[in-house]
């Protein structure tokens, strides 16, 4: 059982101020600063206010993770925290930014375990420096034993083996998963889970993901190849806008279908161009992390018992519910 920590007093701001704090988080250019080395960063003044600092894998540009910080800082800016958001996709530049995050003795840290390993000695040290830390998005299998306080996300293995399933009512024979970053835990396994409950064939193609000609090409060169593909899943919105362009250039007929969504992949699932899509809602991973902390530090609540994941996915999105979804992907909180 988790040993709730003492009750810390925090200094209200009057509404005027709370007022312009959310106004401020929410006009352009004001909710985070980017310095063109793949970090962002919100505003950190505020005598007597939490310190929370969120450390993703994410890839500069990627609307997946646009919507989980934008779901953070909606959280900090209703809980009067000052948020500092940071990602890196290399494993070594996430875990510098996690001590980057202790050294400045922040009041507690929600990160990703895309790679596990690589985040093992920095958890240490924030538990050492007493800093709750807590998980999102990728690391479900891990963050027990890597100690982590909660997580919030998709049990992608669940996930996977839904995919397998909605295959097999669809008929699908061949399906090809597109992994864009090898050795990301929760893309492994989601490819597994299809492997796993789809009874047709199901075969990985490892593209790098940074380089979306790269995507096209390789999957338009795979489909030539194997003509008996006929459906090709990627792990993205934007990989599976790709893959769309790539079954049309191949001259296949395979069906797309996704994991994750972005305004532009509801809009391709309305008009059929994929078939559905998985939502691990990110949006709620990061405002569920950051609001997680602010009840651990000011209440000692945690959630899930700190036993149990806090699951926040899977749920399709087909043609016969995207448009109940549009208008939140258009405001970018799925």
């Amino acid at each position: 059982m988790k040993t709730p920590p003492a009750p810390i007093r925090l200094r209200r701001p009057v509404p005027a101020v709370a007022l312009a704090v959310v106004t401020c988080l929410f006009a352009a250019g004001c909710s985070a600063s980017d310095d063109g080395s793949g970090t962002d960063a919100t505003g950190r003044a505020g005598a007597g206010r939490l310190k929370i600092a969120m450390v993703t894998h994410g890839g500069k540009g990627d609307a997946f993770w646009d919507r989980v910080q934008k779901g953070a800082e909606d959280a900090a800016a209703k809980d009067g925290i000052d948020l500092t958001y940071t990602r890196d996709p290399d494993p070594t530049g996430q875990a510098e930014l996690v001590r980057d995050a202790v050294r400045d003795k922040v009041d507690g840290i929600a990160l990703t375990l895309a790679k596990p390993q690589a985040m093992k000695i920095p958890v240490a040290q924030a538990k050492t420096a007493d800093i709750p830390v807590v998980g999102l998005n990728s690391g479900i299998d891990a963050w027990r034993p890597s100690g982590l306080l909660e997580y919030f996300g998709q049990d992608e293995s669940v996930a996977g083996r839904a995919v397998g399933d909605k295959l097999d009512s669809l008929r699908a024979q061949h399906a090809l998963c597109v992994i864009h970053e090898r050795g990301n835990v929760a893309l492994e396994a989601r490819c597994a889970g299809v492997k796993k409950t789809f009874d047709g064939q199901t075969e990985m193609l490892y593209v790098e993901g940074t380089d979306q000609k790269s995507v096209a090409a390789a999957v338009t060169a795979k489909l030539r190849q194997d003509p008996t593909i006929d459906e090709v899943v990627t792990n993205g919105a934007q990989f599976a806008l790709t893959a769309v362009k790539s079954v049309k250039a191949a001259g296949s007929r395979a069906h797309v279908a996704t994991f994750d969504l972005n305004d532009d992949l509801v809009k391709a699932v309305r008009t059929g161009d994929v078939q559905f899509a998985v939502d691990q809602q990110p949006y709620l991973q990061g405002y569920l992390a950051v609001d997680a902390l602010w009840l651990y530090r000011t209440n000692g609540n945690v959630s899930g018992g700190g036993v149990s994941p806090v699951l926040t996915g899977p749920a399709f999105v087909t043609k016969s519910n995207a448009a109940a979804v549009a208008r939140y992907a258009a405001g970018g909180t799925r």
